[in-house]
């Protein structure tokens, strides 16, 4: 690998709320790239998971997962803790302010105070995989969340 190379990610918005009532509020020159947004059921958000974005948990390159899993490298599990701390999550979606910037949601795992850094429509063709292998350890986790 050659010099390291630098990106500008630019934050749309911020997750605001409470745990069990969040939403994205976007930044009023984002506000036009909520439309048609409210067509779709689901979106997946990509977050920056800003708690872990200090050098030393970026240098983490393996963890011990939870639930008697062995020890993985970051890139084999979910953990928050990696070399760029992006979290991706698919949320459903409640309702979508196009005016206020507001998308209502359900089921995102991340924080009021966390940087959105994009929105992506939920498209079951290509964001969802058939025929689907995990390590022994996870494959009891079924396959589906609960409701």
């Amino acid at each position: 690998m050659s010099k390291q190379e630098v990106y500008n990610v630019i934050p749309v918005g911020v997750v605001a709320g409470q745990p069990d009532n969040l939403r994205l509020e976007l930044k009023p020159e984002f506000h036009p790239a909520l439309k048609g947004l409210q067509n779709f059921s689901h979106c997946q958000i990509l977050w920056w998971i800003h708690e872990f974005a200090d050098d030393h948990f970026r240098q983490t390159t393996q963890v011990q997962p939870p639930y008697e899993a062995p020890l993985s490298g970051v890139f084999a599990s979910r953990s928050p803790v990696r070399p760029n701390p992006l979290g991706l999550s698919v949320a459903t979606i409640v309702s979508v302010d196009m005016e206020s910037g507001i998308v209502e949601i359900a089921g995102l795992d991340a924080y009021p105070g966390t940087p959105i850094l994009d929105i992506k429509a939920y498209f079951p063709t290509t964001d969802r995989v058939k025929d689907v292998t995990v390590p022994e350890w996870a494959a009891g986790w079924g396959d589906w969340v609960a409701d």
